[in-house]
């Protein structure tokens, strides 16, 4: 039926159109056209339901002026459709925000932001800055927190929400809803595009990675998280370095990743040494730089003066043979004492001294 009448008044012009009323007057002329949401009876605006029944009543129109308001309105509602869904267009492929109690955020697992981070002159350069903006400027990323409803869990932006929890903000952010490997690799591929995010830091995030199982091997993370797998590789070295060594700094986050090979390779060739040149730096009062330190465990730099006397290594072997290794590091000379050998000994002895001077 309503296509008949589309069919039949098909290029009818309405303009001067005036229904008639039931005594057969011609009703005075309509006030100009409101828009949809002016036309809705007072009553559906309020609360959505049917028009008041002294609204209806107030109107009344012939079977043709029922068409006619029929097809003109229905005309109004598609046009003002089209225009909310051509503003809805400019939104299309937008991400929205929002303001989150910072309790509710919580670090992630895969965090890469060492706590000592959360202390340095850079965090609170930061957490000044949100502080006289008001909040985060730029939003973190989070994804809902699996079985814990209004609870969510950081992808990226450890620092932004740490400063807004410090600080007592509400923090802006973006949610989606993520699997274990894409917060990996969004956090990382975010957090490698600061410049203020440490080597060691990398490395901790690759190796906790590999040891939970989230990649199968160390090329196959480097080649999803799009890294060079040496690079990937000399992070995980530093990360994985003895507590005896990393205790020599006075951060960890000093570590240069090109320091990585060289401390492998003298670990590997003589731990003993390397670490007990590391129980010996972790002893000074004052610390030495970072690159001091690293030259040092390396066995390319030169004991301070300050450096305190380390404990004379004792060494027992069989047949009541001993011997006691001392270091003076003033004199930066090393004293050996060995009892129960004879002379038999004299050439193992001597070749292992040229070895060592050598």
């Amino acid at each position: 039926m309503a296509k008949k009448i589309n069919e039949k008044t098909a290029g009818i012009s309405l303009a001067g159109f005036q229904p008639r009323s039931q005594g057969g007057q011609i009703e005075p002329p309509s006030p100009p056209r409101q828009s949809l949401v002016d036309r809705m009876p007072s009553s559906v605006a309020a609360d959505g339901l049917a028009p008041s029944p002294a609204r209806v009543a107030s109107k009344s129109f012939t079977g043709a002026g029922i068409f006619m308001s029929a097809i003109t309105g229905k005309d109004d509602v598609s046009k003002e459709l089209a225009d909310v869904q051509a503003k809805l267009e400019q939104f299309k492929g937008a991400e929205i925000t929002r303001a989150l109690d910072p309790k509710l955020v919580h670090p992630s697992k895969w965090a890469n932001r060492s706590e000592l981070s959360f202390k340095s002159s850079d965090f609170e350069n930061l957490k000044s800055e949100i502080e006289s903006a008001g909040g985060n400027v730029q939003p973190i990323k989070v994804r809902p927190v699996s079985g814990a409803r209004g609870d969510f869990e950081i992808v990226f932006g450890h620092r932004r929400h740490r400063a807004c929890l410090e600080l007592g903000l509400p923090v802006l952010a973006l949610i989606e809803e993520l699997n274990d490997v894409a917060l990996f690799s969004q956090m990382d591929r975010e957090n490698r595009q600061r410049a203020d995010l440490r080597p060691f830091e990398q490395g901790v995030m690759y190796a906790r990675a590999l040891d939970e199982g989230l990649f199968p091997s160390l090329r196959k993370m480097s080649e999803a998280l799009g890294v060079d797998v040496g690079n990937a590789s000399k992070a995980i070295s530093l990360a994985r370095l003895p507590a005896s060594i990393l205790s020599c700094f006075s951060s960890p986050l000093d570590l240069q990743q090109a320091w990585a090979t060289d401390l492998s390779v003298a670990l590997q060739k003589d731990p003993d040494i390397v670490l007990g040149r590391a129980r010996k730096l972790s002893q000074m009062v004052e610390k030495e730089s970072a690159v001091n330190i690293f030259k040092e465990l390396i066995g390319k730099g030169v004991v301070s003066n300050n450096t305190p006397n380390p404990e004379p290594l004792q060494i027992k072997g069989p047949g009541g043979r001993t011997g006691t290794i001392g270091f003076n590091s003033k004199k930066k000379t090393f004293e050996i004492c060995l009892t129960g050998l004879d002379l038999t000994q004299m050439a193992t002895i001597e070749a292992s001294i040229r070895k060592l001077l050598a």
